[in-house]
């Protein structure tokens, strides 16, 4: 159960998993939006037909609320039809800290805006974004609150050296995001 921010009232959370090339994704949201996507810790880097796997649900059919619906479409098209996601709306949040107004709040929703497929940008560079250029410190503190990874794209931020950074979902995932994305833009996607 998440509690909303206006009124105190408790969401009826809903939750759904889906098997994808990165292993079993975890999503929750409720009517009003989605909620958090809990990405599994990455050993190995997937191959073969492990990394082809196509995005299919394991668990939580009953009752999917839009927002799951198009969390689980959205990041269908990722995996499996990136060009795709430039057109598809990207599923309403419900969670607490993107609905606040701070420096986290404004980092994540200038990093969903901002930094599109196939980009990267600097911790210093999305501060500047973000409009305090002496921030990117708290940047890094940022992109480890946020609770919608891969749709905003915290991975797609690295350091001003090139180095990928650390990475909630962990580095090997981090790194397979980084050139999954690379790789669709060179089969022409974008």
């Amino acid at each position: 159960q998440v509690k909303s921010t206006k009124g105190g009232s408790q969401c009826k959370e809903r939750h759904m998993g889906l098997l994808t090339p990165v292993g079993k994704i975890e999503i929750s949201g409720c009517e009003k939006g989605l909620h958090e996507i809990k990405l599994p810790k990455m050993n190995v880097l997937p191959s073969g037909a492990e990394s082809t796997a196509m995005c299919e649900v394991y668990e939580g059919t009953a009752e999917v609320t839009e927002p799951l619906q198009q969390c689980m479409g959205w990041l269908y098209a990722y995996f499996c039809e990136p060009a795709r996601t430039a057109t598809l709306p990207v599923p309403a949040f419900h969670h607490p800290l993107l609905q606040q107004d701070s420096f986290t709040s404004k980092v994540l929703w200038t990093l969903l805006r901002d930094v599109k497929f196939g980009e990267a940008v600097s911790y210093k560079h999305l501060a500047d974004l973000a409009g305090n250029s002496r921030a990117a410190r708290a940047v890094g503190g940022a992109m480890r609150s946020n609770p919608i990874p891969i749709i905003i794209p915290c991975h797609r931020v690295i350091c001003s050296s090139g180095q990928s950074g650390n990475y909630g979902g962990g580095n090997l995932m981090k790194e397979w995001l980084l050139s999954h994305e690379k790789l669709q833009q060179g089969k022409g996607a974008y």
